[in-house]
């Protein structure tokens, strides 16, 4: 009954996360001269056609990284981009993914990437499909458990960058205080879903802030997609109507950017920090920094090795230390200092004297779920950063190591799900939405 329920629940999961972009999909490059030849690289560049499923297009914030990371990765390879390459955009979160894998497949692509953690079961299911051909989810959680030696899983430290950027925020609110501006030192955030990749992000994002205002706290409410940019500006309007003078996001589009520089324009005192690209085109006097990851590492590392024939790490995580991640431009009307602080914050964790989840950096509340423990102060001892039976449950793979959280050590994918005191979730629709669903199903399934 257990795992009936755990694929149950996966099921609703890929139900709620279906992509507004829908299924139509563009393309670049031609089919090799045999489509069928979806053989292993040669070990020459010119041996590899590659496929990139992306769930929106260059619009998105988000897919404009990967696109543009995969593009440089090729040139610095000595892959033709134009000829070597195809792009699918608009790929839902559902059966339009796995489609679009068979098709790139075959159309002869012997590397298949996909750029959303909804995408993963499709690949997966396209890799037992087509064994001679290597699929590649960015990000996901399946390819260590799959049992398969064509798929893999891939995501950069996106923590790191989340973390430089609060320093970022930090600075700014302390400068803030200091002035007498503002005396709530209370931050927003703007959430797509509660995942650990979405939950690990704000809470770095928060330490980081708090490396200069201890006193600091948040507040995060999720829009229940990865890319509205009217839902994103609502709610980075309702964070900052609750008093937040700072808005973070893990959005995929310049709604909560845009929102807060027409707040300020209007005479309000808020910033922003966001993620994916530089928001200073949108928000040129409101953004502080945005939170970024270089895909073109990953992607270079990856196809390095493919066309090498040596084996493509099952789960590939890596972050400043080989310049996969980093914050975009520092905004005009950053406090003064902030390069310095940004500069030692990266050197530090660069070197590892820096841990961002140092666990007597914060506290929280005993977990009712077994997942992690606290001693009497609320700093936690042990947690489990792995879920061995898909209850959405972490039960297994110690995570914390010499007093801090090792995070995307165990696999790629985020798993940092703890919920730290200081931060309140102000929308938990999304937890009520999926309950409907599976009583719903059940009822269902029980007529």
């Amino acid at each position: 009954m257990k795992k009936f329920l755990a694929l149950l629940l996966t099921l609703v999961m890929a139900l709620s996360l279906a992509a507004c972009g829908g299924s139509d999909e563009e393309s670049t490059g031609s089919p090799p001269e045999d489509p069928a030849a979806n053989e292993e690289s040669s070990g020459s560049a010119a041996d590899v056609k590659i496929g990139l499923i992306c769930v929106h297009d260059i619009n998105s914030g988000y897919d404009a990284a990967h696109i543009e990371g995969l593009t440089a990765a090729c040139e610095e390879l000595g892959i033709e981009a134009n000829s070597q390459v195809i792009f699918r955009y608009n790929i839902a979160e559902d059966e339009n993914c796995y489609d679009a894998a068979v098709d790139l497949a075959e159309e002869g692509c012997n590397i298949i990437f996909s750029d959303s953690y909804g995408h993963q079961s499709y690949m997966l299911d396209a890799a037992e499909d087509y064994p001679d051909v290597t699929f590649v989810s960015c990000t996901g959680d399946m390819a260590a458990t799959s049992g398969l030696d064509n798929y893999k899983n891939l995501f950069p430290y996106t923590y790191e960058s989340r973390y430089v950027s609060g320093v970022v925020a930090g600075m700014k609110l302390k400068e803030l205080m200091d002035a007498g501006t503002v005396t709530d030192p209370k931050v927003g955030y703007v959430g797509a879903y509660p995942y650990a990749e979405v939950v690990c992000g704000y809470t770095a994002f928060l330490l980081g802030i708090q490396t200069q205002v201890p006193e600091a706290y948040m507040e995060v409410q999720y829009t229940n997609s990865w890319y509205d940019p009217v839902a994103e500006g609502e709610a980075a309007n309702a964070l900052m109507a609750r008093g937040c003078v700072i808005i973070g996001q893990h959005a995929d589009s310049t709604g909560a950017p845009s929102a807060v520089q027409a707040q300020k324009d209007a005479g309000s005192v808020v910033y922003s920090v966001g993620y994916n690209i530089d928001m200073l085109e949108v928000a040129p006097t409101a953004a502080l920094t945005s939170s970024q990851n270089n895909w073109s590492v990953l992607y270079r590392d990856t196809l390095e090795k493919f066309i090498a024939g040596e084996e493509v790490p099952v789960d590939y995580a890596v972050g400043i230390s080989e310049d996969a991640v980093m914050i975009s431009k520092l905004g005009p009307e950053c406090a003064e200092g902030t390069q310095e602080a940004v500069d030692a914050a990266w050197a530090g964790i660069d070197d590892g004297s820096l841990k961002v989840f140092d666990t007597s950096k914060f506290t929280c509340q005993p977990a009712a779920d077994g997942s992690y423990q606290v001693d009497a102060d609320g700093h936690v001892t042990s947690a489990f950063g792995l879920d061995s039976d898909g209850d959405f449950v972490n039960d297994t793979g110690e995570a914390i190591v010499d007093g801090a959280f090792q995070e995307s050590v165990l696999r790629s994918a985020p798993y940092f799900a703890l919920r730290i005191d200081g931060i309140t979730l102000l929308d938990e629709a999304y937890f009520v939405q999926r309950s409907m669903k599976i009583d719903e199903l059940l009822s269902v399934m029980s007529q």
